[in-house]
């Protein structure tokens, strides 16, 4: 019965039934009761959806947890991934080697798993990882040599010309130590190269999608990624660390280049809609590109990440926009408090963030606001201003994605701890850890801004609380009905399956 609700539910992500709100939220309840099930053969482990959820029981900031779950054949459903997935496509390819590339922590356990298994069963194939976490992890990698021992290579910071040059250089004499940005062992210890590089935006094609099963997503119309830039334009606030992936700063490809790449992707994959997931897309860029597809004539919908900038308080601009496809935004809000964003380093006054968010909205761009409670510093009366700014804006605020502040590892905020009065603490069995636990001399610390996030999700605008709630669903449903007016995605109560 399950297996047969499991098989009615594909079909309605992947079909046009999709656009049904209330078979898409029974479908979506059929695939949380299916990882339910499959959580009892892995107890207790609980296995859910979206994957990133998923829960092995291990610690994901200890290597030594991190080898244990590897090889827990009671808990770790990647063992069976593999052995069913993974393996036979290995040995379909019959491939030298395999790049892993691990941009969230939680891909740890998995990746981790894949490359043991595959070191046991081909002992021949090369094994590098790479990504945002692996090269956050830079420092601690060549001091952990028993998770070494499941890989042969790290390439750090970007990939591309250094992958390159690695599977150029296997088999043959070459000296590791010369290819940039890799770390490497060998009889004598692990190692990191001197060499580093930047990719030049120029010279680099369009993503290449071919081979990956993109029917088999669980969606009805295909979304690709485009990236256009390299490192963020800003790069002024303290909170963020996103450009440690980078050895180089802000970088993009001509406004040219950029149309002729989507145009060939359109027409490559046959797609229609776009994520653009630079860090924060350039206003000059954003207004360069909203012209350029009108003349194009490409006929796309797309979304990105975008700050709220006083360049872009312009009706004509969002005329544009609209006309170009803009359909989503992820906006960098943080806070509603002036101060707080001064203590950031935004430079942002909470006037541009409302009259950005009315522009936007008014043509019928979906305004998803991210924002976090508890940078060091900020009070309780920042945090409810905060609150009443997206309160009194709600109108054009169509979903939110609120938590508290990080004390991230490569954070401008914990290079400058003293200036804004943290203190935190670095737990050596923590080897792998991203973050770190913190006390702030004045202002919300880290259990009250988890208290006043409690607050915020129990008394908000309950038009937030939506049905659906995955980002890229909420922007295929913009694009398909057309407008920002959703309201029929509010949460109710009641579910029926699909006739």
């Amino acid at each position: 019965m399950l297996a047969r609700k499991a098989e009615t539910a594909k079909t309605i992500v992947r079909s046009q039934e999709f656009y049904n709100v209330d078979k898409l939220e029974w479908a979506m309840s059929v695939f949380r009761e299916v990882m339910q099930v499959i959580s009892l053969v892995y107890a207790p482990a609980r296995i859910c959806i979206p994957p990133m959820e998923t829960d092995l029981g291990y610690k994901l900031f200890i290597s030594s947890d991190i080898l244990d779950a590897v090889e827990d054949k009671q808990v770790n459903v990647y063992r069976d991934v593999y052995n069913h997935i993974l393996k036979p496509a290995i040995e379909e390819e019959k491939p030298d080697v395999i790049g892993i590339s691990i941009v969230l922590s939680q891909q740890l356990f998995s990746s981790m798993t894949f490359c043991s298994m595959i070191k046991e069963d081909f002992p021949g194939i090369h094994i590098t990882i790479g990504g945002n976490t692996v090269t956050r992890l830079r420092d601690v990698l060549p001091e952990s040599s028993n998770l070494f021992s499941l890989f042969d290579t790290v390439i750090m910071h970007e990939g591309e010309t250094a992958f390159l040059q690695l599977i150029n250089a296997i088999g043959t004499d070459r000296d590791f130590s010369t290819i940039p940005n890799l770390i490497y062992k060998n009889c004598n210890g692990i190692y990191t190269s001197t060499v580093t590089t930047a990719e030049d935006m120029a010279r680099l094609p369009p993503p290449d999608f071919d081979g990956l099963p993109l029917d088999k997503y669980f969606v009805p119309d295909k979304i690709l990624s485009y990236l256009a830039t390299r490192g963020c334009y800003w790069g002024k606030c303290e909170f963020c660390d996103h450009g440690e992936g980078y050895t180089a700063g802000y970088r993009t490809k001509n406004i040219d280049q950029i149309i002729e790449d989507i145009n060939y992707l359109k027409n490559r994959y046959q797609v229609t809609h776009f994520h653009f997931p630079d860090e924060s897309y350039p206003p000059a860029l954003f207004k360069k590109l909203t012209k350029k597809l009108i003349e194009a004539d490409l006929h796309i919908v797309w979304s990105t990440h975008l700050r709220f900038e006083e360049s872009l308080l312009d009706n004509g601009v969002w005329e544009t926009a609209e006309e170009a496809g803009c359909k989503f935004l992820h906006m960098g809000f943080e806070t509603g408090s002036e101060r707080v964003l001064r203590l950031m380093g935004k430079a942002t006054k909470t006037e541009q963030i409302q009259q950005s968010l009315e522009l936007s909205s008014m043509h019928g761009v979906w305004n998803h606001v991210m924002g976090f409670f508890g940078f060091p510093g900020e009070t309780y009366e920042d945090a409810r201003s905060s609150m009443q700014f997206l309160e009194n804006n709600k109108e054009h605020v169509h979903s939110i994605g609120f938590g508290t502040f990080d004390l991230t590892k490569y954070s401008p905020v914990i290079k400058s701890a003293e200036k804004f009065g943290v203190t935190y603490n670095k737990n050596p069995e923590w080897d792998l850890a991203l973050d770190y636990y913190f006390t702030v001399k004045n202002g919300l610390g880290i259990e009250e801004a988890e208290r006043v996030l409690g607050e915020f999700e129990h008394n908000h605008y309950k038009g937030w609380d939506l049905k659906i709630y995955i980002r890229e669903y909420l922007f295929l449903y913009v694009s398909h009905f057309g407008t920002n007016k959703l309201t029929f995605l509010q949460l109710r109560s009641n579910m029926m399956p699909p006739q």
